[in-house]
């Protein structure tokens, strides 16, 4: 494999089921069976949070249900789909089928679009539903699982070893690189993963924090949100509030995702 200047790192660092399965009545952290390519997801209910960076706070509302992935995409599933692994020749990865697919926004997006279209024919997603990125106002609902606090596990860092691949536990080990997804405690509503290890694409193009039903950011922008943090952070770098961005003109594969499944309309 060709070696990555540890600078890239940095740069992204500093840059910082189908409509009945989707009722009102969603139990938070119930699961759907794995998709063709087993992908397993968590039910996120609908409801309210103040959306964070900083000083700033914004009422959000989650209006609908939604499923979310319970980890990250992993280099086994994205290879299933796609026939291919855009990670191979990149440095400080971990090569295997269980650890993340290390990946550009567009591949990501890719897919998402690719799986949805493979599991619409085979008859696993309804006609109406989608697979797609979650939205960073998702994302960091689905992290926060009903917390307010730093990180999902309350606030002291001195926990998040228990939850989180980051610095203290990879680089300060002279591990770098992102671990198998799944190996550390889930978030409350049984995410794992959701700080650290690798951060994850949203669909939004980077702004200002935006308040209000469903916020997805502009239409249009230069710089591609990700959120959580990677296994060469701190502990502050992976809070549920922490946000980062990448130039969309940037062939950058530091990042990994999960995915979102609702309905297209």
């Amino acid at each position: 494999m060709k070696s990555t200047p540890f600078y890239a790192f940095a740069l992204a660092a500093l840059a910082f089921g189908s409509a009945r399965l989707l009722s009102e009545e969603v139990i938070p952290g119930s699961t759907v069976p794995a998709s063709t390519v087993e992908i397993e997801c968590v039910l996120i209910p609908a409801g309210r949070f103040q959306m964070r960076e900083g000083d700033q706070f914004k009422d959000v509302q989650i209006s609908k249900p939604f499923l979310l992935g319970k980890t990250e995409v992993t280099q086994g599933q994205f290879k299933k789909v796609m026939a291919s692994e855009p990670w191979s020749n990149e440095g400080n990865v971990k090569l295997g089928a269980d650890y993340p697919a290390v990946v550009t926004w567009e591949d990501a997006t890719a897919f998402c679009e690719k799986l949805t279209v493979n599991e619409q024919r085979s008859g696993a997603l309804q006609a109406d539903e989608e697979y797609r990125l979650p939205t960073e106002a998702e994302w960091e609902y689905a992290c926060r699982a009903g917390e307010t606090t730093a990180f999902a596990s309350g606030d002291d860092e001195r926990r998040l070893v228990e939850y989180a691949w980051f610095e203290a536990n990879t680089r300060s080990r002279g591990e770098y690189y992102a671990h198998k997804v799944g190996t550390k405690k889930p978030n409350a509503w049984g995410l794992h993963d959701m700080h650290g290890n690798v951060p994850e694409w949203c669909a939004d193009y980077y702004a200002l924090l935006a308040g209000g039903v469903d916020p997805a950011g502009p239409k249009t922008g230069l710089r591609r949100v990700f959120r959580g943090g990677g296994w060469w952070c701190n502990a502050a770098d992976c809070r549920s509030e922490s946000r980062g961005f990448v130039p969309s003109y940037l062939d950058v594969r530091l990042l990994g995702f999960r995915v979102a499944r609702s309905s297209a309309k």
